[in-house]
């Protein structure tokens, strides 16, 4: 089970974008990346190419970029604040993230 998933919400604690809050777009588990809607911003500059069918746009291109893992935070829900993920299994038997700082189901 990830501790961080597609549409979560996140704080960035490390790097340039430092203190920046977004959702979580994508994750790439395997190379322990995120990218961040709106957070690690680079350019592109690309050449007007025709692939096929397709035409790529030519031009400077803005879009956000992956950021290790290691310097996001999950953002709690409840108490709003940046916060260690654990792991509580329900009655159910239904394994649930839990927020370390408030104690509540972030799932």
């Amino acid at each position: 089970m990830q501790r961080i998933k597609k549409g979560d919400t996140v704080e960035v604690i490390a790097g340039s974008d430092k203190g920046a809050r977004g959702e979580v777009l994508h994750v790439y588990p395997k190379e322990d990346r995120v990218v961040i809607e709106r957070v690690n911003i680079v350019k592109k500059h690309q050449k007007p190419v025709s692939a096929g069918r397709q035409q790529v746009q030519p031009g400077i291109i803005e879009y956000e970029a992956p950021i290790n893992l290691s310097n996001v935070m999950l953002v709690c829900s409840q108490c709003d604040k940046p916060t260690r993920v654990g792991y509580r299994v329900n009655e159910d038997g239904m394994k649930v993230r839990v927020c370390r700082a408030c104690a509540s189901d972030i799932d």
